[in-house]
């Protein structure tokens, strides 16, 4: 096996509309950088994953990308797996909520994707043998299960918490921590998963990658090695109460912890299946909405009516596209026993621990938010309870039971894989 990896910074400034919040906002300076981290792997046949700090992206610009890569590379796009960070501090790449997507920042973006696996490709063809070691790491205090449920039987999504009875839902601690090292052992590249939302900055009001971007950065200083954060299945869960600096500092020792006790993998194959697969846009009842989202922010926003405006024009554009099929990706790849799976959305963390236990294989690392946005992806008790996550919008629209259905194919794909090792 060969492994390479290399970084390219996404140019951004003020000007550019920031993504992450109800309303458009704009930055006031920058921490740390926006960066695109690629990963090229061989094994017989080459994969590539990139890691990239924006909110997330659609499937067309990705396409783009993945088309380019394959004819610079040779790498065929159903190799190529690309995840945002999730991020809430940088320039928009989707249309949500009340902001359309920056196209500045898009094209940007796109340059820097293939300049990162341009450059990592080049460097893996200059590249001896590698090395991949692997622990399954914990952290277990960086974020919660955010959904709570309140006293008057709602789901928390933003205000005053005092009322909370209980979460209602799990946290998944699992942080798999992949390291590649290549002659002499020196570590060339590390990749760590893992499950909250990437919400933490220290600059306020500042563009930034996130505490686990930030994280990311300071532990490559640290360990001279190129380093690549893939979020987990986080749709439901959140940091509440830790600063930026606290949750920085927990992951670097989490990662680091992992890394001293990783042990080395064999990998006879590297493979990867990505298919299309057809969700649908929700149907709703316009009055239970308002009903929903009109109570909540009422009674938890000092000013609510913004935020009710916006989820009113979100559902009036939906309201067209009412039972529209639409296609997106579901990908696996596989580095020798390791299992990484591709999910096109904010998946909630029950549904990711369920991938993991059915499984085949026992090292299964969900990655969210990979190859395109289909919004929030609920299970059927998100749908139960409602709140946030569950609200109809550009945020959150697929049907009921779309998780579920997603949960089967993936493990389909991941077993057909198996059966033809």
């Amino acid at each position: 096996m060969r492994a390479a990896a290399s970084k390219a910074e996404v140019r951004a400034d003020d000007s550019m509309v920031l993504a992450g919040s109800i309303g458009p906002n704009f930055a006031r300076g920058q921490e740390g950088e926006l960066r695109s981290t690629a990963l090229v792997i061989e094994q017989g046949e080459k994969l590539c994953l990139v890691s990239c700090d924006v909110l997330m992206f659609g499937r067309d610009l990705i396409d783009e990308v993945c088309a380019e890569i394959e004819t610079r590379c040779g790498i065929p796009s159903q190799n190529t797996l690309i995840a945002a960070t999730h991020t809430h501090h940088a320039p928009s790449t989707v249309k949500i909520h009340a902001y359309d997507r920056d196209e500045a920042f898009c094209e940007r973006m796109k340059g820097a994707i293939l300049s990162s696996v341009l450059e990592a490709d080049r460097r893996l063809r200059n590249s001896s043998s590698a090395d991949l070691y692997l622990w399954l790491g914990n952290e277990s205090s960086v974020g919660q299960n955010s959904r709570l449920l309140m006293s008057d039987g709602t789901i928390h999504w933003v205000g005053p918490t005092e009322d909370a009875v209980r979460p209602t839902g799990p946290f998944d601690p699992d942080l798999p921590v992949l390291a590649f090292k290549g002659q002499g052992g020196k570590t060339e590249a590390i990749a760590f998963n893992h499950s909250t939302h990437n919400i933490g900055r220290r600059i306020v009001g500042g563009r930034s990658p996130g505490f686990y971007g930030l994280a990311a950065q300071e532990l490559e200083r640290e360990l001279g090695a190129t380093v690549l954060f893939l979020p987990g299945a986080s749709g439901s869960t959140h940091n509440i109460k830790l600063t930026a600096d606290e949750m920085v500092l927990r992951v670097k020792a989490a990662v680091k912890e992992a890394l001293s006790k990783a042990q080395r993998r064999d990998v006879s194959e590297v493979r990867s299946l990505k298919k299309e697969f057809e969700c649908r846009v929700r149907k709703f009842n316009e009055k239970k909405e308002e009903e929903a989202v009109s109570y909540y922010c009422g009674k938890r926003l000092k000013d609510p009516q913004p935020t009710i405006d916006v989820f009113r024009k979100m559902r009036a554009e939906l309201s067209v596209h009412q039972g529209e099929t639409r296609r997106t990706w579901l990908q696996v790849m596989l580095i020798g026993d390791i299992a990484l799976v591709g999910i096109p959305g904010e998946l909630f963390t029950s549904l990711g621990i369920e991938i993991k236990r059915r499984s085949p294989y026992r090292y299964t690392c969900v990655v969210e938010l990979a190859n395109d946005y289909i919004g929030y992806i609920p299970d059927e008790r998100g749908f139960d309870l409602g709140g946030y996550q569950v609200w109809t919008g550009l945020h959150s629209f697929v049907e009921r039971g779309t998780g579920e259905a997603i949960v089967e194919e993936v493990t389909r794909m991941l077993s057909s894989l198996s059966a033809a090792s």
